[in-house]
């Protein structure tokens, strides 16, 4: 116990620097719970896709061109709001957003809640996660969004 109490003596900014970046991490955990975003992973969302779940890709046109999951529709999240109805008509089927590095699907996922969608989830690490977990993706010129 003596060796902590002179650690802390000894690292007057390093200890309080630490203690709240636990409390902030705590805090950030807490909030994600409570406003039940839904952030599941690569293995989770072939399930889901399995089970006929609808993924709405956030990524510009050319991301969704370089690769994409396969039966995914592009609607940037620029222009989530401006195309609520092709959202609409899946409102009742669960719908996993999907982007890059998992940032921009959190967002999305609170947006599309607030419109009224039953059962929507985030691919928790993105595109990049998917890929990561070796799982396929659909490439090439020919490739273009259905919505």
């Amino acid at each position: 116990m003596d060796a902590y109490l002179e650690f802390a003596s000894n690292h007057m900014i390093l200890v309080p620097a630490l203690t709240a970046s636990f409390f902030l991490l705590i805090f950030t955990e807490l909030r994600l719970k409570s406003g039940s975003i839904t952030n599941i992973e690569p293995q989770a969302a072939v399930s889901l896709i399995n089970a006929d779940a609808v993924i709405i890709d956030l990524r510009s046109a050319d991301a969704f061109g370089r690769g994409h999951i396969v039966g995914a529709k592009n609607i940037p999240f620029d222009e989530l709001e401006a195309n609520q109805s092709k959202i609409d008509m899946y409102k009742t089927k669960p719908i996993l957003a999907v982007c890059d590095a998992g940032m921009t699907s959190g967002r999305a996922v609170a947006t599309l809640k607030k419109s009224g969608v039953e059962s929507v989830y985030g691919l928790k690490g993105g595109i990049a996660a998917w890929t990561q977990a070796n799982l396929p993706l659909v490439t090439g010129k020919k490739t273009k969004s259905k919505g």
